[in-house]
């Protein structure tokens, strides 16, 4: 396999400083759902729900969100 020389491989892509900074927020659900002390407990309930099992769930489409907010950025520039 042929390397190019230099001057034709493309550059380099290395995450700037916002870049990294959006890169950050995908670390907000893990450590949302890492947490588990913060809501391991019965109490609120929603629709009959305990806070354990609905807290867990919600962060499916947070996470959604937070992926899709990094995927915009990334590939919007």
């Amino acid at each position: 396999m042929r390397v190019p020389p230099p001057s034709e491989r493309p550059p380099e892509r290395h995450p700037s400083g916002s870049r990294l900074w959006v890169r950050l927020l995908l670390l907000v659900p893990f450590i949302a759902t890492l947490s588990v002390g913060f809501y391991n407990r019965l109490t609120p309930t929603l629709f009959g729900i305990p806070l354990f099992y609905w807290y867990q769930l919600l962060w499916i489409p947070l996470g959604t969100v937070f992926i899709g907010i990094v995927y915009w950025y990334e590939h919007a520039k």
